[in-house]
C-alpha cells in the first residue's frame, strides 16, 4: 500500500535526527523540501505532529519566477496559516533580491511580520473610466522602496472606488477625467486624472514622514537566502 505524499522524507528526516540524538545533540532544524507543493505541505504537517524540531520551509526547484512565486505562495500559505514553520526559502530561477521579495510579501499577506507598501487596485472592468493599469504601476513605481506600513487604494470608478479609499490610508476613486482623493478615510481634493499619480506620491509621503516621526518602521526579514 502506498504512503502519504512525502512519508519516505519525514521517515528519512526523522531516522537522521535520530542519529543526532543518540549523541545528545539536539540543536536541529528540519527541512524536507520538494518541488511539488503537495507533497511538500504534507511532508511537513507529518513532521510537525511527529516531532518539536523547528521547520525550515522550501518548495525547492519551484521554476521560474511567476511559477515559483505561486508554488511557494500556496504552500508556505497553507503551511504557515496553521502554524507550521519557523524559516523560509523561496527559490526561483530569478535573482535573489526577487526571492527575498517574494517572501517578504507571503508573510506579510499573512500578517506575520508588519507590512510595508501595498497596493490595492482594481482588476479589469467595464465600469473603470481610466488606466487603472497604469495608474497601479506608476503609483507602485513613485513608491517603490518605501518602508512604512502603508495601504494605497488605486480605483477606476466611482461604483466601488469610494469604499476602497475610505478603508485605506490613501486612496483615489477616479471617473469621469479627474480623482477624488482620500486621506484616512476622508476627501481631501479632486484633481484632474493627469495629477493623480503626482497628487497621491505626495500625500503618501507626507503619511510617510509622520509615521516615521512616530517611530512605525518594519522589523527585519524573516527570510532565508541560500
Amino acid at each position: 500500500m502506498r504512503g502519504r505524499p512525502g512519508q519516505s522524507g519525514v521517515e528519512s528526516a526523522l531516522w537522521e535526527c535520530s542519529l543526532f540524538e543518540e549523541h545528545g545533540f539536539r540543536d536541529i532544524k528540519i527541512s524536507v523540501k520538494h518541488n511539488d507543493p503537495v507533497v511538500m505541505v504534507n511532508a511537513y504537517r507529518q513532521l510537525a505532529a511527529q516531532c518539536d524540531y523547528p521547520l525550515h520551509l522550501g518548495v525547492t526547484e519551484a521554476g521560474p519566477a511567476f511559477q515559483g512565486t505561486i508554488k511557494s505562495a500556496v504552500a508556505f500559505g497553507a503551511l504557515l496559516s496553521e502554524g507550521i514553520g519557523d524559516t523560509i526559502r523561496v527559490s526561483l530561477s530569478a535573482p535573489p533580491a526577487e526571492e527575498v521579495k517574494v517572501g517578504l510579501q507571503i508573510l506579510e499577506s499573512l500578517n506575520l511580520r508588519p507590512r510595508r507598501l501595498e497596493i490595492v487596485s482594481c482588476p479589469s472592468c467595464g465600469r473603470a473610466q481610466v488606466d487603472v493599469y497604469k495608474l497601479a504601476d506608476e503609483v507602485t513605481a513613485g513608491l517603490e522602496g518605501m518602508e512604512v506600513p502603508l495601504r494605497v487604494a488605486v480605483m477606476g470608478c466611482v461604483v466601488n472606488g469610494p469604499g476602497e479609499a475610505r478603508e485605506a490610508d490613501l486612496g483615489v476613486a477616479s471617473g469621469n477625467g479627474k480623482g477624488q482623493i482620500f486621506v484616512k478615510g476622508e476627501v481631501i481634493k479632486t484633481v484632474p486624472e493627469s495629477k493623480i499619480v503626482e497628487t497621491l506620491i505626495e500625500e503618501a509621503m507626507k503619511i510617510a514622514a509622520g509615521l516615521e516621526s512616530e517611530g512605525v518602521v518594519p522589523g527585519a526579514p524573516d527570510v532565508v537566502v541560500g
